[in-house]
This record gives C-alpha cells, sequence and structure tokens, in this order.
C-alpha cells in the first residue's frame, strides 16, 4: 500500500499547484488595456517634467500631451468594453480546478485498478529471487502434474495392425526386463500413440540398460516425453533428466529448451532469458523450438531488464550430409561391384544401427531411406520410414524432410 499512497499524495500535489496557478492568474493577471492605460499616464507626466526642465516647448508640449491623450482615451474605451464583456467569477474558478483536481485524482485511480494492481506489496529484486527458488523447490512432482495435466491432444488414430504390434511389443519387453533395442522401440512407439507417461517410463528403462552409456540425447528424450505427459510443465524429475542432457553436452537443444522453460515457470525471466539467447545461437533452421523461442525473445528481454534486444537472424539451412571419405572412394575404385555393394550395405547397416540404439537427425533418417531404396530394398525402406514417423510425430518440419526421403524411395505418397 505504499506505493498506492506515495502516487495518491503525488497526484494530489500536481492537483494543487494547477488550481493555485488557475487561482492566482485570475487574481494577478489583468487585461492588456489597463497596462496601456498606466503606460499613458506615466508619459503624460514625464511631459511636465520634460517641460519644467526646459527640455521641450510649450507647443511641443502641447502636441505630445493631445497625442497621447488620445490614446488614453482608446485604451480606457478598451478596458470599459472588456470589463463589459465580463470574466468568470471567482467561484467558478476555484469550481474548475476542484474538477481538474478530482479528474486527475479520481481518473488516475481508475486506470491503476484496471492495468495495476491496487494493494500488491512491494517486491524487491532479492525477495523475488528468494521467492523464486522456493518455488522451484516446492513445486509439484512428475505424477502429479500428469494427474492433473488432464488428457492431452488426440493424435490420429492409429492403423489397427500398429496398435497389434505395438501391444506385442510390450508383451516382449515385459518378459525380456533386459531387452535395450525392445524398451527403445517401446518408448518410441508409445509417444507415438501419445501414451507420453508409458513412454518415458520405457526411456528411462533404456537408460539404464546403458549403464553410464547414455548419451546427451537419451536424456533430453527422457525430458521431452516426461513434459509433454505432464502437460508442458518441467517436473524435479525432468529437471534432473535435463542436468544430465546438458552435463553431457552444453549445446543440447533439447535441453536448453526445456532448461529455460523451466526457469520461466519458476519466475527467473532472468536466467530463461541467456538459456534461451544461447539456444538460438546453437539451433539449426528446422528446429521444432526454433519458432516458439524467436517467438518470445523479445518480450522475455524486456521482463529480464535487457535493453535493445534484437533477434539473431534465422540460422542458415542445414549443410548435407557429409558422403564417403576420400578414403573410401580410393578403395571402392579397385573394388568389383560386388565389392562395391557389399561396403555400402555395411555402411546402410551402420547407419541403421546408430540410428536404432542411439537416435539421429532428420537428415540421418532421410539419408538412410533414400539409401535403401537405391539398394531396392523397399521394404526395409518402408519399415524405417514408418518408424520415423513414430519418432518425429511431435515434430512436423522434420517428419516432412524424411517424407522427401521415403517419397524418392518408392515407400511413401
Amino acid at each position: 500500500m505504499l506505493f498506492t499512497a506515495l502516487a495518491i499524495a503525488l497526484a494530489a500535489i500536481v492537483a494543487a499547484f494547477m488550481l493555485v496557478t488557475m487561482l492566482r492568474g485570475r487574481r494577478g493577471d489583468g487585461p492588456a488595456a489597463a497596462y496601456d492605460l498606466q503606460v499613458y499616464r506615466e508619459q503624460l507626466e514625464e511631459v511636465d517634467r520634460d517641460l519644467a526642465r526646459g527640455i521641450i516647448t510649450e507647443d511641443e508640449a502641447a502636441r505630445i500631451r493631445t497625442e497621447v491623450s488620445r490614446r488614453v482615451l482608446e485604451a480606457d474605451r478598451k478596458l470599459a468594453a472588456q470589463k463589459a464583456a465580463g470574466q468568470a467569477p471567482q467561484g467558478i474558478s476555484a469550481a474548475a480546478g476542484g474538477l481538474v483536481m478530482a479528474a486527475l485524482l479520481g481518473g488516475g485511480w481508475f486506470i491503476y485498478s484496471q492495468i495495476g494492481a491496487p494493494g500488491y506489496p512491494d517486491l524487491p529484486l532479492q525477495e523475488r529471487v528468494t521467492a523464486a527458488e522456493e518455488a522451484r523447490e516446492n513445486r509439484p512432482s512428475q505424477a502429479q502434474a500428469e494427474a492433473n495435466a488432464g488428457p492431452l491432444p488426440a493424435l490420429e488414430a492409429p492403423e489397427p495392425d500398429h496398435l497389434k504390434l505395438v501391444e506385442q511389443l510390450r508383451e516382449v519387453v515385459a518378459e525380456r526386463q533386459n531387452d535395450l533395442r525392445g524398451f527403445l522401440l517401446l518408448a518410441r512407439n508409445e509417444a507415438a500413440l501419445g501414451n507420453f507417461d508409458a513412454a518415458h517410463k520405457a526411456q528411462a528403462r533404456a537408460i539404464e540398460l546403458k549403464q553410464g552409456r547414455a548419451t546427451a540425447e537419451d536424456y533430453g528424450t527422457l525430458a521431452d516425453m516426461m513434459v509433454i505427459a505432464a502437460g508442458g510443465y518441467v517436473s524435479p524429475e525432468a529437471e534432473e533428466a535435463l542436468r544430465q542432457a546438458l552435463g553431457r553436452d552444453p549445446d543440447n537443444g533439447i535441453g536448453l529448451y526445456y532448461w529455460g522453460l523451466m526457469h520461466l515457470q519458476t519466475g527467473r525471466p532472468d536466467i530463461a532469458f541467456n538459456v534461451w539467447r544461447k539456444l538460438l545461437t546453437v539451433s539449426e533452421r528446422g528446429d521444432p523450438w526454433l519458432t516458439p523461442v524467436r517467438s518470445r525473445m523479445e518480450e522475455l528481454a524486456w521482463q529480464a531488464g535487457v535493453q535493445n534486444y534484437q533477434l539473431p537472424p534465422l540460422p542458415q539451412a542445414n549443410a548435407p550430409l557429409r558422403g564417403p571419405s576420400a578414403e573410401d572412394m580410393e578403395a571402392a575404385a579397385d573394388m568389383t561391384p560386388e565389392q562395391r555393394q557389399q561396403m555400402i550395405q555395411g555402411m546402410v547397416a551402420n547407419l541403421s544401427e546408430r540410428l536404432a540404439t542411439q537416435g539421429g537427425t532428420p537428415q540421418e533418417w532421410a539419408q538412410l531411406i533414400r539409401a535403401l531404396g537405391i539398394l531396392g530394398d523397399t521394404q526395409q525402406a518402408g519399415a524405417i520410414w514408418t518408424e520415423a514417423q513414430q519418432v518425429f510425430a511431435q515434430h512436423p518440419d522434420a517428419l516432412e524432410l524424411v517424407r522427401g526421403a521415403a517419397v524418392d524411395a518408392g515407400v511413401a505418397q
């Protein structure tokens, strides 16, 4: 209430000065004709003094008196006309000043009550930081957030055959608790079906089975699934997954995005701004977080107290993936067609295995599908395309890129 009281007091002081000025002006200011009349009378007195000192003659004095007297009569006539027109009484001036004062105080309070926060306590910086830390420490758990999140947006209805395969996969991993590939596939398929609760649990089990070999992408995927399952909320458990991801790769895009979002949700826009500013420097065109982050950065800069912030330019299009090395090409030149075919198949198999166990970029998925199409293995290309649709179901831009490769391979329309 201290701010409100000070604001009202300052407004009252300003209004009082305005009222005093209005009233003082009515008492002290006179018509211009009255001022002229005073000047002309002083000129007549000066003529008499000049005549007494012999500076001017009697004829000159008479001529000057005639001219000045004519001006006196004219000024007196104007003064009489102004008085006849009349001026606002003093009471009216006081009433007008009172209305101005009431409008200033009442209007100011009305505007503040609409866009301000009357009665809100003062929040110095240190108190806000402390409140943010307490909010972060006492925020709901993952389980509580999922219970309160409500139903997630509906996805496209899956094919019956797909549901049957996922059900079989569930049964398999339930019996084979050490099947790393099975849990990785289950996590992706559950996410594609919108079952993010089951998805992040399967992903967490896959990370356990990697026994310390989990990558930043593994933990980033885990955090992504947890946040979606919680309706966009970053829980303490998701925070730990993000900490693991950023500890392995400080430039991990998913980790930086959700790390900034967490601080935004707990009242630290200053930290969120710095995190997302770094994210924009390491992002590539097509990254799913690029558009939402850029749309909020200018407002976030204002909240963080950063002056004259300008968004960086959009990143350039992703560079094409590197092809075979010079050594590979030199070795392939001396191979028979059968040997070259075996070498290509080996590269494709290695890429397929890496994407299945470690994941990869949309460009790598597209490269694999296109390579399988060139080899004529459309069945495997179709299977990879089906899996890619599940992996990138939440990232339309990435999925569209992979779809182009699937069209080239003849396994999509």
